[in-house]
């Protein structure tokens, strides 16, 4: 750890155990959000937000927020911020690490005796990871102004019986009859873990992200024929299955082609289905889910283009039926604030830290609150790049390191 950061590495290591405690029992490390054991959580974390001094309150949108009030009124806030929920059985840096480390920049200046002209807000959004409803990123989508109304019908199961997403809403504290909005908002930073291999492999203290992908998702069904498996000829047969098994490899050898041609992209058939799903029956129905990410609009389209041309060539070569792909979503990809990465640049070269910009392949709420005000992040390293899986690790050093950033940074805008 370099001598010269102002952040405390024993603090942070603390905090972060200390939420790693509050877990599903048989499912580390696991606070969904809408469940009991994300409500424990965020009590923790009001608490230690309190204890440094901030005032804390849930907005409309669900999200906790702890205040450190400016000396100029009216001057605006800078945001530094994260997620505590996590993914089933993975998640115990991932969001986590960006809400400790604003807590401690807070924390920092406190000992530090600084008063900062601007407010300063450490926020913990609700709901950044796929939620019990399906959707993700309510807080800081509800924050803004952009979640879209429909979504507060959506329902799901809960302890306390089956509830939709404006109850779930009104139980962690907020308010969906509010619309959102936030016009003070002068500068956002989020720290998050890499979630691959990058930082690690080339031994790079910090990475600045640039730009936040676009994902659109596609819904692909392939309708062949049921027939018994045993008497049927194998040049009798409309296997909507072995159609389907050409998609995804041919998918994938797409997606291939794209990122070593034209940087990056990324391509999964992350969800998969058939019918009947029986040893003795010719498969008749398919359906997959294609999770498609890039950052130039323009290699998203190309991929659109050589999926379809993919999906009429092997519905004559295959003789089935491929229904024409369906976009589900689509979130377009996010250009981060010049103006900030620069400002974490030049941070890092203050304290020691080697850095190199990167595109993050995952969404983020940063993504959401640069609609809104100049923003940008900042990745540390995560070890193997494991990530979404209770294996996830971020050392310490890393992450102290990161908020040190943060911190440099913090003063540098707030000059601004």
């Amino acid at each position: 750890m370099k001598s010269n950061i102002a952040v405390n590495a024993d603090r942070i290591a603390a905090d972060i155990d200390a939420l790693a405690v509050i877990t599903e029992p048989d499912k580390p490390w696991t606070r969904r959000a809408f469940t009991p054991m994300f409500l424990k959580g965020r009590a923790y974390v009001e608490k230690i937000f309190r204890d440094a001094g901030l005032q804390t309150r849930i907005d409309a949108a669900g999200n906790l927020i702890g205040l450190r009030k400016g000396s100029v009124e009216g001057k605006g806030t800078l945001m530094l911020g994260s997620h505590t929920d996590t993914v089933p059985n993975g998640g115990r840096f991932d969001g986590i690490a960006g809400v400790i480390a604003g807590l401690e920049v807070a924390r920092a200046l406190q000992d530090a005796g600084i008063e900062l002209q601007h407010d300063l807000e450490i926020t913990d959004f609700l709901a950044e990871e796929v939620s019990i409803f399906g959707v993700s990123c309510i807080g800081s989508r509800g924050m803004i102004g952009v979640r879209p109304e429909e979504w507060l019908a959506r329902t799901a199961d809960t302890e306390k019986g089956r509830i939709d997403l404006a109850e779930g809403i009104r139980q962690v504290g907020g308010d969906p009859t509010q619309a959102g909005g936030r016009t003070d908002v002068k500068a956002f930073l989020e720290l998050h873990i890499e979630q691959g291999t990058v930082l690690e492999s080339e031994k790079i203290d910090i990475g600045i992200v640039g730009a936040i992908t676009g994902i659109t998702r596609f819904e692909i069904l392939i309708e062949g024929r049921a027939d018994h498996a045993g008497t049927t000829p194998m040049s009798k047969r409309y296997d909507a299955l072995g159609a389907a098994s050409v998609l995804v490899l041919g998918i994938e050898s797409i997606a291939r082609k794209l990122a070593s041609e034209k940087g990056y992209f990324a391509g999964t058939v992350g969800e998969f289905s058939m019918e009947p799903n029986a040893a003795n029956v010719v498969p008749s129905h398919v359906r997959m889910l294609i999770d498609a990410r890039a950052v130039d609009p323009a290699v998203m389209e190309e991929f659109v283009t050589t999926l379809y041309a993919l999906c009429t060539e092997t519905a004559a070569e295959r003789q089935v039926t491929i229904h024409e792909p369906r976009k589900v979503s689509n979130a377009v990809p996010t250009p981060m604030s010049e103006m900030v990465t620069d400002v974490l640049a030049a941070s890092a070269a203050r304290i020691g830290a080697t850095t190199r910009p990167m595109v993050s392949g995952a969404g983020h709420d940063a993504a959401y609150l640069s609609k809104i005000a100049p923003a940008a992040m900042v990745f540390i390293a995560s070890k193997d790049g494991r990530s979404h899986a209770a294996e996830e690790w971020s050392d310490n050093d890393a992450i102290s390191l990161g908020a040190a950033v943060l911190y440099e940074a913090i003063l540098n805008l707030d000059k601004k």
